[in-house]
C-alpha cells in the first residue's frame, strides 16, 4: 500500500498514468475512492494522483486538528515525495476550498485548478445547516449512519457505493468532524484576486443552491472558465463523470496549447 510516511503517521495515496500531474481532493467522510472514474478515464493523458486526507480512509488518524493549511502542507509533501514540481489541483465540494487554499499558498507548485461543486466560503443558511448536521453525526455512535448516507448519495452504482462506503468506514470520527468544522468558518473570497492561475469551475445545472458560489468564484477569480453541466446535480465526479472528465481533458489541453502559443483545442 503506497504511503507517505510522516512523523506521526502516514498518508495513503494512489498514482495512475503518465503525463501532466493532476491531484484530487475529496470532501469530509469520503475518500480517494470518490475519484475512481477520473483515475480510470484521465490516466491516459495525466498522472492522476489521489490521496486520503488525514483521518480519512486508509490514511492515519491525525493527532493535529484537521485544517486546510495542514492538508495543503500534506499535499506539498506528497508532491515532493513523488518528485513532482507542479500539478493541476482538483477539489470536489469542500475539497474545492482546499484546492483554492493550495493555489493561494503554493502558486508556484500548480499549473491551475479545477473546482467542482465547491465554495470559497459558507454563506447560506441551507449549507450551514447541512454542515452542522454532519458535525453532529460525525461521532462514534452515528459515524456508520453518516458514512452510509454520504456514500449512497454520491454513488452511481452498487459497486461504487460498496467501495466508497467500505473506504469511508476506515476514517476517524473526530478528524472528520474537525474537517467539517473548519469548512464552516473558512473564507478565502477576499483573496481570490491573488490567484493568478487558470481555474476551471464546474457545477451542476440542477445544483441551484451552489450557483451563488459559482457566480462568486467566477466574479472574483482573474482567469477562470465557468461550466454548468446540463441536467446534473452536486455529485459530479461520480454521477456526471464522463462530462466532468471531458471538461477537465479539454481544459488541460487548452491550457497546454495556450502556453505553447497554439490556437486550437485538441479533444
Amino acid at each position: 500500500m503506497p504511503t507517505l510516511k510522516q512523523e506521526n503517521g502516514s498518508i495513503y495515496y494512489r498514482v495512475k498514468g503518465e503525463g501532466i500531474p493532476l491531484i484530487f481532493i475529496h470532501p469530509p467522510m469520503l475518500t480517494s475512492a470518490n475519484f475512481y472514474y477520473q483515475a480510470e478515464e484521465l490516466s491516459g493523458i495525466c498522472k492522476v494522483i489521489r490521496f486520503d486526507i488525514r483521518g480519512h480512509g486508509r490514511s492515519s488518524t491525525s493527532k493535529r486538528p484537521i485544517t486546510y493549511p495542514l492538508i495543503v502542507e500534506d499535499m506539498r509533501q506528497l508532491l515532493d515525495h513523488l518528485g513532482i514540481e507542479k500539478a493541476y489541483v482538483c477539489g470536489y465540494s469542500t475539497g474545492g476550498s482546499i484546492a483554492l487554499e493550495f493555489l493561494l499558498t503554493y502558486p508556484e507548485r500548480s499549473y491551475g485548478g479545477i473546482i467542482v461543486s465547491a465554495m470559497p466560503e459558507v454563506n447560506d443558511l441551507y449549507l450551514k445547516q447541512r454542515i452542522a448536521m454532519a458535525i453532529k453525526l460525525a461521532n462514534t455512535k452515528s459515524f456508520p449512519l453518516l458514512s452510509l448516507a454520504i456514500a449512497w448519495g454520491n454513488a452511481d452504482t452498487t459497486a461504487i457505493f460498496r467501495k466508497m462506503h467500505k473506504e469511508s468506514l476506515y476514517g476517524h470520527a473526530l478528524n472528520i468532524q474537525q474537517y467539517y468544522r473548519y469548512s464552516m468558518g473558512y473564507n478565502c473570497t477576499e483573496r481570490l484576486a491573488a490567484i493568478d492561475l487558470p481555474v476551471l469551475l464546474v457545477y451542476g445545472e440542477k445544483d441551484r443552491s451552489f450557483h451563488s458560489y459559482a457566480r462568486l468564484l467566477h466574479k472574483n477569480l482573474p482567469d477562470n472558465q465557468l461550466i454548468f453541466l446540463e441536467k446534473e446535480k452536486h455529485q459530479i465526479p461520480t454521477k456526471a463523470a464522463g462530462k466532468l472528465n471531458n471538461a477537465i481533458r479539454t481544459f488541460i489541453q487548452w491550457q497546454s496549447n495556450r502556453e505553447n502559443g497554439e490556437a486550437g483545442i485538441i479533444i
